[in-house]
């Protein structure tokens, strides 16, 4: 009797950054805002590997303007529906875009490391009470004291969720 031999496709062990996302309940505004945009596409691109800092729900929450809103005007201005837009993508642009550093994997070191947002780089501080106990990541705060909350790998980079987020001045 002849034995048959069974296919079995070839799976990954580690969803992408775009999968980790999806399920990531803590992170759903973030990837709405991020998924408006070209750049998503580097979140599922299997090839080019990221680290990502996503700041979470409740985070994005307590920001005082939403990031389609930009800096609070000091001059009041009349926009097109149009222009209003277009300055609105933008500014997501711009608000993504310093959440991800194409470097993968990364240093949380205190060197410059930069961000897709041009002219926008972010470094890490250590915590000065922690006695050098856990991961590297909860051993670091950046910008203004933002601290790592949890880090998850991916096949195509690192995502770390964060309690806070990172400036785009």
């Amino acid at each position: 009797m002849d034995s048959e031999q069974v296919y079995v496709p070839q799976t990954t062990s580690k969803p992408t950054l775009a999968d980790l996302l999806t399920i990531e309940s803590s992170a759903s505004i973030f990837y709405s805002y991020a998924r408006e945009l070209e750049l998503s596409s580097l979140l599922s691109d299997r090839d080019k590997k990221t680290t990502i800092f996503v700041p979470t729900n409740k985070a994005v929450m307590a920001l005082s303007r939403k990031p389609h809103r930009g800096p609070d005007p000091t001059v009041e201005v009349e926009l097109t529906e149009e222009q209003f837009d277009k300055l609105s993508k933008e500014r997501v642009q711009n608000w993504v875009s310093a959440h991800i550093v194409p470097e993968y994997p990364l240093s949380l070191d205190s060197n410059a490391h930069n961000t897709l947002l041009q002219g926008k780089s972010i470094s890490f501080t250590p915590i000065s009470k922690n006695n050098g106990q856990g991961a590297e990541w909860s051993r670091v705060t950046f910008e203004k004291g933002v601290k790592i909350i949890g880090k998850k790998e991916a096949l195509n980079g690192d995502l770390y969720l964060i309690d806070g987020t990172v400036s785009t001045d």
